[in-house]
């Protein structure tokens, strides 16, 4: 051996059980994002990667603790991106959001993660699309990772529509969340309907429309109840 060759550096232990964990992590969300929760196995995940179940449980005591693992591990990473892009939104608007503006912060810097992060990250985008609509223990995920960022959003928004009645935009927060998990589930259907015109993992061609699509939407229901609240007030006096 010369002096330029040196052995490759031996892991850690640490290192080790930490590359053996993303492993499962990997396996874990692949099968989730097939199959849910409750389709999926502890050996399915074993058998996946080649290793018997009893490496799971040295690292997770159940299931449902390795579910809540794949979850957790990525939604920290787009929340923390969202808020800093919020942030840096926010003072650049100094004081004057737009509503596009706020959208754009919010689901472009996440959807960029979709376009960018390869195909473990859209794994997660149709695991987040299902527990999205798990009522029985999702929306309990949904509340403990991302509701910083969500009343973040909504704060900007108030900025941008002044006087817009509070539920107006919580619903159009709703909306939004909507349409974007049902595209985050990538089921095929649009492509089906538009003949092909449309693919369920273009999500670049969403990119491009969602957040102008959602501004359009708030602004108009805000402007709308604008009007019906001064025509009240035209006929009380």
């Amino acid at each position: 051996m010369t002096s330029t060759e040196r052995k490759p550096r031996r892991r850690t232990k640490a290192e080790q059980r930490a590359a053996s964990q993303e492993q499962i992590l990997d396996a874990a969300e692949y099968l989730f994002s097939l199959r849910g929760l409750w389709g999926v196995t502890l050996k399915d995940v074993a058998d996946r990667i080649g290793v018997r179940p009893s490496l799971l449980h040295y690292y997770f005591d159940d299931k449902k603790s390795l579910f809540d693992a794949v979850f957790a591990r990525r939604a920290a990473v787009t929340v923390d991106r969202r808020i800093r892009a919020l942030d840096e939104y926010a003072s650049q608007a100094n004081g004057k959001p737009t509503v596009e503006g706020a959208l754009r912060a919010f689901l472009d810097t996440d959807l960029d993660l979709y376009i960018n992060g390869g195909e473990g990250w859209r794994n997660y985008a149709a695991l987040g699309a299902q527990v999205s609509n798990t009522p029985e223990w999702g929306a309990e995920l949904f509340d403990t990772h991302f509701d910083p960022v969500v009343l973040k959003l909504i704060e900007l928004l108030k900025q941008a529509l002044p006087g817009c009645p509070e539920e107006d935009i919580f619903w159009g927060y709703h909306f939004t969340t909507g349409a974007l998990t049902l595209t985050l589930a990538r089921t095929g259907r649009i492509d089906k309907l538009s003949g092909g015109l449309c693919q369920s993992d273009d999500f670049v061609g969403v990119k491009d429309r969602m957040a102008a699509f959602m501004a359009a939407g708030f602004r108009h229901i805000c402007s709308m109840r604008a009007a019906a609240a001064q025509g009240e007030d035209d006929a009380r006096t």
